[in-house]
């Protein structure tokens, strides 16, 4: 109503009413409960490698690793989020750094999580006492409720990106943790993980465990595997055949052999590969996604803003957002998204442009 027009006294006594009885009317807010298009708080934003590792290697000589913090773990923060440690609404995402010979102890938690190595070696993940290597370019799983702790070998720190369901779980109320072992319970450091060697043949399944599993049991997707699906697809796209998402661009999907989906329930991963020149469509999706570059440069276009990205930087889309990316010398990202929640509710939808 205006200023002019009367107030009328049995309406205010009963919006006053609403107020002392904990009620909201649907009619004074209905714009911001159910808008036209999905209006995330979370932005666009990019973090630089540049500035994140120096901090990291800050807190690795002022802060212990060690029983209580648990983890030398810092998280993205959304400009948008008013603070809080998560990198969209429903996707928590951190660079977490290990000094030389630390040992981070072993506990768990209903969050799934992943790491995901831009450089360096010799650390060591310990899951459910499966001791996995960490190297670069390597997609290092961690389900829900799986005991898992890391030392480092070294005498070099080593540093990677976390990726985990911590926003949706807490949303839900549906978080536990327990702690484990105060250091890890399998200080080996094998070559190649025990899960590896009973899942990682193509095509090949073994005839143990066939049921299907809530989340991968591929403790870690290999670098030299992920490269050689890329190479291959930009020589067949090269040699005529239909093999990539678009022009220049090779894509590949880490994916749970028991079910052919997702490799966890929450948490989508894929790698994305764009060559000299290439450029991808101009496109909008129901769900956040985050980027980190692997290798390479390139110019992301978020919304109505462009960035010119490099190795180790990290990018964040937020649900709806347009986006685009170009590269004049070609470009290598490691890429998460909420996909599979959004699709198991059938909230998914997708806008792509017609033109390059």
């Amino acid at each position: 109503m205006t200023a002019t027009e009367p107030v009328d006294p049995e309406l205010l006594k009963l919006y006053d009413d609403f107020e002392t009885e904990h009620l909201n009317p649907l009619w004074t807010q209905l714009g911001d409960l159910m808008p036209m298009v999905p209006t995330s708080k979370a932005v666009p934003f990019v973090w630089k490698w540049s500035t994140l590792y120096p901090l990291a290697q800050r807190a690795g000589d002022l802060v212990p690793v060690g029983r209580g913090g648990e983890r030398r773990a810092i998280a993205l923060a959304n400009p948008g989020l008013g603070g809080v440690p998560y990198v969209t609404p429903t996707l928590w995402a951190a660079i977490q750094y290990l000094g030389p010979k630390e040992t981070a102890p072993e506990h768990r938690h209903s969050q799934n999580a992943f790491r995901f190595v831009v450089e360096g070696e010799g650390v060591w993940t310990v899951v459910n006492g499966d001791p996995v290597a960490m190297r670069r370019g390597d997609f290092l799983l961690t389900p829900g409720w799986n005991f898992h702790g890391h030392h480092n070998e070294t005498d070099k720190p080593m540093a990677w990106i976390d990726g985990l369901d911590i926003p949706f779980v807490n949303y839900t109320d549906t978080g536990f943790f327990e702690f484990g072992s105060e250091g890890v319970t399998d200080e080996g450091t094998p070559d190649i993980s025990r899960s590896e060697r009973l899942w990682v043949h193509p095509g090949l399944r073994p005839l143990v465990g066939v049921d299907r599993k809530t989340s991968s049991p591929i403790a870690c997707y290999r670098w030299v595997y992920t490269d050689r699906a890329l190479n291959e697809q930009l020589a067949l796209e090269d040699e005529g055949y239909a093999a990539t998402p678009e022009p220049g661009h090779a894509a590949i999907r880490y994916t749970n052999p028991t079910t052919g989906g997702d490799v966890m329930p929450t948490i989508r991963a894929e790698f994305h590969r764009l060559r000299a020149g290439a450029q991808t469509r101009a496109r909008r999706d129901v769900g956040s996604v985050v980027f980190q570059v692997f290798e390479g440069q390139g110019c992301f276009h978020l919304a109505d803003k462009s960035h010119d990205v490099t190795k180790g930087d990290m990018i964040v889309v937020p649900s709806w957002t347009e986006w685009s990316l170009e590269t004049d010398n070609g470009i290598d990202l490691f890429a998460f998204s909420d996909a599979p929640i959004v699709e198991r509710l059938h909230f998914n939808r997708t806008i792509i442009s017609e033109g390059a």
